[in-house]
């Protein structure tokens, strides 16, 4: 990831749009800036939520609420408490999120 070409700026989250996007089950709602290639996102997952896709997609993700529970395809699981935060790389382990008790989430991919 390579920052370039972005002047200082402040971001009100709560002013910045909710989209809704259904798991296998439970909802993530993220609210979306894109800062040239750079997409930079507060998430928050209702309880119960389990992603509906394994991600191949790289972040840098920062829990700030709740739990998240992170699963890679060869089997190994992560539990992410409020600040704790995980990088994973484009394309290096497929991964999928799952939250028992909710979580709100700021990621950067």
């Amino acid at each position: 990831m390579k920052i370039s070409d972005i002047p200082f700026g402040v971001t009100e989250w709560s002013s910045v749009e909710r989209s809704e996007h259904p798991g296998e089950t439970g909802t993530a709602y993220w609210r979306t800036c894109r800062f040239g290639e750079l997409r930079v996102r507060m998430v928050e997952y209702t309880p119960g939520y389990l992603a509906d896709h394994w991600c191949e997609k790289g972040h840098i993700l920062l829990c700030l609420e709740g739990e998240l529970h992170t699963e890679l395809a060869d089997g190994r699981q992560f539990v992410l408490q409020p600040g704790m935060s995980y990088q994973v790389a484009d394309h290096a382990e497929a991964h999928r999120s799952s939250t028992p008790i909710g979580a709100k989430l700021f990621v950067v991919d």
